[in-house]
């Protein structure tokens, strides 16, 4: 149920869209015109919620969180 809050729903054909991620390199897609959600920043896509899909499917190629990540990659050196 969470889920389905955090994703817009309410998609008309003049509704825009922006991209959005956090801190640990999760992308979502927000409405244009309402105050990002604390934690979260505009990655600079606008635009209508499948061109916004678009963008995050060519930008979130590694859907580990960054954390998890960057501690990956520390044990690797190890």
């Amino acid at each position: 149920m969470a889920e389905e809050a955090a994703v817009p729903s309410e998609s008309t054909a003049s509704t825009v869209y922006r991209v959005v991620l956090n801190d640990e390199e999760q992308f979502s897609i927000w409405w244009a015109d309402r105050p990002l959600p604390a934690g979260w920043h505009a990655e600079g896509t606008e635009g209508t919620r499948e061109e916004c899909l678009e963008r995050i499917n060519t930008l979130w190629t590694d859907m580990r969180p960054l954390s998890l990540r960057l501690r990956m990659a520390d044990a690797a050196h190890a």
